[in-house]
């Protein structure tokens, strides 16, 4: 080993002129797609790759829209993977179609003065869709001409122009690389709440998603009235002002919810805007009421969403989920002249718009004022009610956190400030999980199996506590509760959660369902953001193993339905060996390892308008007995054994 190691040394590898590599725009998008769209996924979640691209086709003609041109857009997704795009803008200039598809740092938003608020990041997006994509297609029509672009991987292939009778505007055609996005396929519902968010900040905007109309008309109060999972406790205040637009209500779930956008971009991870307006309407309403309140009673149930429009927006990387601009405009335009907004902070402007419309509200609308108050002395009720109980609950997760035998921690967290990397790809922060197992053997076993630095296990004693229609009182009075709580790091929200995936991982038979539904109302219960946000999921764990030997070696298939199994068993006929994993604790670390690795098989628990939580959660976990017997057995399925 030794000689080896010296061998090294004495003879290392040659470092010459031959080893520095020029990459061309397009070749670099493709070997660090991470920095330029983060994640690749394969379209089973929403912050996905493929999304990303579809995302930064339609960002150009939300742009377009917003300078004034063309008010609808047509999208037809075929086989859910190949999309086109078409607007009816002005169109790319035709003798810079090539340039702005193909070049980076090529495009009109470098002009103030074409584009003032766009969120198009500085004509990268259309580069990276056609560096990604197997085939990509740019059409212009502008005044009777048409030019047409076609790339493959990024390389143009075909350059034409031709007299049209077409509408003026863009069209754009592109089919991600399947080589970069594995086994990719979109998501109908991924697409539509994206286009839907559009259409909510651009009233007036048509959008065509496989011939379906999408179009709203009353912009962020639809948005919520879409999007919330229980009734208001007052109608929506919504209030709107030149680049600004606001609307709120209270719900009667624990916790806040946010929605925020930057010139049409959803900025899920919020930003300097969204912690503007968490600041500032919490203060205008304490001050309203000349009370001393606290602001976490003031924002407990609160449900908003905010819009702001910023001349040339900083964002924190180039998936733009964070807004990092401090100000509402740089000091001066392209020509050396001022914005009207220069110097102006986003602090201040969220600020001063907040203070102003929502006081002169609150003041027109004493109604609404008293529901408010009521909500407000609720929460500060509770808040003294349980502030004995939280004192102590604290101390006892601070001693358990120096020894906490339920948490078999991990390495990286997703709160973590260390090792913050522009490449969104490979940031393993994001990677961060924590599987919440029943019983010591299943977490035994996935303990041995986990990967330490991003895979985090809490282990429950057994069925945890029903909380349905309990209060917060219990989360920090049942210990149980109280540690996952610690472990999550949620007590003040989601600002510090540890982890970026939250996993019940339960036997796949009645106990672990019962269990997955026990965590699932605790989650809907205190924390339902968690859920809303798309940090829960369930882990789906293989009911059947079916191998065969052939050639001395063993051919194994995992199944997880039915289905798979009858399908598995045809494959490796005949007479394979069948194994039915009962548990979690009966299927060994080493084979454990196969299911929560890079194919680990997870389902996300979503929350939709849709959704009656309050009266599924009501049916399946209330005290209405005999509504629930009289359903299992009108309901019962018998399966008899046919035996040959």
């Amino acid at each position: 080993m030794e000689e080896e190691y010296n061998e090294q040394i004495t003879n290392p590898v040659s470092y010459t002129e031959e080893n520095i590599r020029h990459l061309s725009d397009m070749e670099h998008v493709r070997t660090r797609p991470g920095m330029y769209i983060g994640r690749l996924g394969d379209g089973s979640q929403a912050e996905d790759g493929i999304y990303v691209l579809l995302k930064e086709v339609v960002d150009n003609c939300i742009d377009e829209f917003k300078m004034g041109a063309g008010k609808r857009i047509e999208i037809q997704v075929e086989d859910n993977l190949r999309v086109s795009v078409r607007d009816y803008g002005r169109g790319i200039p035709l003798g810079s179609l090539v340039d702005a598809v193909s070049m980076l740092n090529t495009g009109g938003k470098y002009d103030t003065k074409a584009f003032k608020k766009s969120v198009g990041l500085n004509g990268v997006g259309a580069k990276a869709v056609n560096a990604l994509s197997s085939r990509f297609i740019a059409r212009s029509v502008r005044d009777g001409q048409m030019r047409e672009a076609i790339f493959e991987k990024g390389e143009l292939i075909s350059d034409t122009t031709k007299a049209t009778d077409e509408e003026n505007g863009t069209y754009i055609f592109f089919e991600p690389d399947n080589t970069l996005f594995l086994n990719y396929h979109f998501r109908p519902e991924y697409i539509e709440t994206m286009l839907r968010n559009y259409t909510y900040l651009n009233t007036g905007l048509s959008i065509y998603y496989n011939g379906h109309r999408i179009v709203s008309r009353n912009g962020l109060e639809d948005l919520l009235n879409d999007n919330m999972t229980s009734p208001g406790l007052y109608p929506i205040v919504h209030l709107k002002g030149e680049d600004i637009e606001i609307a709120f209500t209270h719900s009667p779930q624990y916790g806040e919810e946010y929605y925020s956008f930057v010139n049409g971009q959803h900025t899920t991870q919020g930003g300097t805007h969204q912690s503007a307006f968490k600041e500032h309407i919490a203060r205008t309403i304490k001050e309203f009421y000349g009370k001393n309140m606290e602001f976490q009673d003031i924002r407990n149930g609160l449900v908003a969403a905010i819009a702001i429009n910023v001349i040339e927006p900083t964002f924190e990387s180039q998936t733009k989920i964070k807004l990092g601009s401090l100000t509402m405009a740089p000091e001066k335009d392209s020509d050396g002249n001022p914005y009207p907004l220069s110097g102006i902070s986003v602090n201040k402007f969220v600020g001063d718009f907040v203070k102003e419309n929502v006081d002169n509200y609150l003041h027109k609308h004493p109604d609404v004022a008293d529901v408010l108050l009521q909500k407000i002395q609720e929460s500060e009720k509770e808040r003294k009610a349980i502030a004995g109980v939280t004192k102590i609950a604290r101390e006892r997760a601070k001693k358990a956190n120096l020894h906490n035998r339920k948490l078999r921690d991990c390495r990286i967290h997703l709160n973590d400030l260390k090792g913050t990397k522009k490449d969104e790809e490979n940031d393993p922060r994001l990677e961060s999980s924590i599987f919440i197992t029943e019983g010591d053997s299943a977490s035994g076993s996935i303990t041995k199996s986990r990967d330490v630095n991003t895979q985090a296990v809490f282990s429950l004693r057994g069925k945890p506590l029903n909380s349905f229609g309990l209060t917060k009182k219990v989360v920090y009075e049942n210990e149980e509760f109280n540690l996952l709580q610690a472990a999550l790091n949620i007590e003040d929200g989601l600002d510090g959660l540890r982890y970026n995936k939250v996993i019940v991982a339960t036997d796949a038979d009645v106990d672990g369902m019962h269990i997955r539904l026990l965590m699932i109302t605790f989650f809907l219960q205190f924390f339902p953001d968690l859920i809303k946000k798309g940090h829960v999921y369930i882990l789906q764990t293989p009911l059947f193993r079916v191998r065969n030997r052939k050639k001395g070696v063993y051919e194994t298939i995992y199944c997880y339905t039915d289905e798979e199994r009858i399908a598995a068993i045809e494959k490796l006929a005949p007479n394979p060996e069948i194994t039915r994993f009962k548990g979690l604790g009966e299927i060994s670390p080493d084979e454990f390892r196969n299911f929560i690795g890079k194919d680990m098989r997870l389902e996300q628990v979503s929350l939709r308008k849709t959704d009656a939580v309050k009266e599924l959660l009501e049916f399946y976990m209330g005290k209405n007995t005999m509504e629930r017997q009289n359903f299992i057995i009108n309901n019962l399925v018998i399966e008899e054994d046919l035996l040959s």
